[in-house]
């Protein structure tokens, strides 16, 4: 489970090489990854960006 996980992560490239100086910055990037992702894998019967 956890290398299905790095995988998931693994398809934003911001964060596979860390650029970022600040840490609050880098984490912010990480829940928006993680929200993303979750958002992705919930199945809506009636997407809400297409209509």
């Amino acid at each position: 489970m956890v290398e299905v996980a790095h995988g998931w992560f693994k398809r934003f490239r911001k964060l596979l090489v860390r650029y970022e100086k600040l840490d609050s910055s880098f984490l912010g990037l990480y829940y928006l990854a993680a929200a993303i992702i979750v958002f992705r894998k919930v199945p809506l019967k009636v997407n809400i960006i297409y209509g």
